[in-house]
């Protein structure tokens, strides 16, 4: 434990996510020792990006305007939607230059134990933006894990009930990975997930 604002310091930065108490001490000794560092700059971004971030108005995707650029772009093929967890899930599909359609961010994942259900996220726009839209297929691409699965299962039901084609992301054996590390939930899914060698 520190003196007084240093403290402060330190477990104000431990409260942001995936920081713990040694990072969190790290970046507060770094601000302090770094004459260089521009602490005025840090602050003015951090007011800015409260007064001036948002959300599109559309899909949900950070952005200063009231639709993101992918939502403006006339390009993009506005008969297919991937579903994503965060914002941050569009920016990890976008550097794979593989997608060209739209996105919709769901704000999160269905997780009882944290006291979030479907209602807590924006399933109810997504369900207007389909019924607005000739949509010809729906990529559910949320994360692989207990909650991405939960929410995938109950966005699948809800899609097929009205007709709509959905699939998801597949998910499996990571490049460059050893069997012998890869945990059984993962196995499973590169055994479904395989396809025949031509």
């Amino acid at each position: 434990m520190y003196d007084g604002i240093v403290q402060d310091l330190i477990d104000e930065f431990g409260r942001l996510p995936g920081i713990g108490p040694k990072s969190a001490q790290r970046i507060a000794f770094h601000i302090l020792q770094t004459q260089s560092f521009d602490v005025t700059r840090l602050a003015e971004l951090l007011s800015e990006v409260r007064e001036r971030a948002r959300f599109c108005e559309v899909c949900g995707n950070i952005t200063e305007s009231e639709r993101c650029s992918i939502c403006s772009d006339p390009r993009r093929d506005q008969t297919l939607i991937c579903v994503v967890e965060e914002s941050k899930d569009v920016v990890a599909i976008e550097r794979t230059r593989q997608f060209r359609g739209l996105y919709h961010v769901l704000g999160g994942a269905i997780s009882p134990i944290d006291g979030i259900g479907p209602d807590d996220l924006s399933i109810p726009a997504l369900m207007r933006r389909i019924g607005d839209a000739e949509i010809q297929e729906v990529i559910i691409a949320t994360d692989p894990n207990l909650e991405g699965e939960a929410t995938a299962a109950y966005l699948s039901r809800l899609l097929t009930a009205i007709e709509v084609p959905v699939s998801r992301l597949a998910s499996g054996l990571p490049v460059g990975g050893d069997l012998e590390f890869a945990d059984e939930v993962t196995l499973g899914r590169a055994f479904e997930g395989r396809r025949k060698v031509e």
